[in-house]
């Protein structure tokens, strides 16, 4: 089975004084505010195409990382994680790093970490932005 979900985009103007709107029209949860200073410098209350990765690529992280946990016998209590997906104007994006912090009782520190890794590397989200230069993860079982 395959599910395809859709956003649209609005803009007016152009690129340095332009503004548009971006929504998510799938699961109708709403129309964003977007603009080129949004992007680089202040998000003064407007979303950017690079939040919209970020939390797409932490959501689909989550659902990865507890599907390596689970498979391996270790299903987690908790899982967050951060998406921070840097973008530099003229180059692109040039980095996500992702931070986890999980809840798994019984598990070690190092089997967590090689485990995130793993789930890095399952995550669709993450396979469809290979060409990022660098993305990396950092996790931690929670205290």
């Amino acid at each position: 089975m395959s599910a395809t979900r859709t956003a649209s985009a609005h803009w007016e103007g152009d690129l340095f004084t332009g503004s548009g709107q971006v929504s998510l029209e799938s699961s109708g949860i709403g129309t964003y505010d977007v603009s080129w200073p949004a992007r680089t410098e202040e998000p003064g209350g407007k979303t950017s195409p690079e939040e919209l990765i970020a939390a797409a690529h932490s959501a689909c992280y989550n659902m990865a990382f507890s599907n390596v946990l689970a498979k391996a016998g270790q299903a987690p209590t908790t899982l967050d994680t951060t998406a921070a997906v840097t973008f530099v104007p003229g180059t692109g994006i040039t980095e996500i790093k992702l931070s986890t912090v999980g809840s798994v009782p019984g598990l070690s520190a190092e089997d967590f970490q090689r485990m995130a890794e793993e789930a890095k590397d399952a995550c669709p989200v993450s396979q469809a932005l290979k060409a990022v230069p660098s993305i990396t993860v950092e996790s931690r079982l929670a205290s």
